[in-house]
């Protein structure tokens, strides 16, 4: 029953910006920390953003720090990532994912199918 869905990705040139979202049901988002999460071609998983339950606190990997915003709308179950200043390493399928809710733990229980951005000119 739980459903993620992203969408917004595409094709940009490098130092252009992009805004992903991700349309979750079948759980109450406003209960849960949701994450971006993205794989590079022939890459593994990399961790890119984490926000809590209510948008107050947000956390980014270094690299990305002062280029991605990462946010949501409780009112309308999205999940949004923000992406400015986009280079060819940021080429990858992005994916939202949600925490499976254990206090002082985390980790993602439910994933959607992805996105794909790819920076290029």
């Amino acid at each position: 029953q739980v459903q993620l869905v992203e969408s917004g990705g595409g094709v940009v040139q490098p130092g252009g910006s992009l805004r992903l979202s991700c349309a979750a049901s079948g759980f109450t988002f406003s209960s849960y920390w949701m994450y971006w999460v993205r794989q590079a071609p022939g890459k593994g998983l990399e961790w890119v953003s984490t926000i809590d339950t209510g948008g107050d606190s947000t956390y980014y990997a270094d690299s990305l720090k002062g280029r991605f915003t990462i946010s949501r709308d409780n009112a309308k179950n999205t999940l949004y990532l923000q992406m400015n200043s986009l280079k060819s390493d940021d080429t990858a399928v992005y994916y939202c994912a949600k925490d499976q809710g254990y206090t002082g733990y985390y980790g993602m229980d439910y994933w959607g199918k992805g996105t794909q951005v790819t920076v290029s000119w």
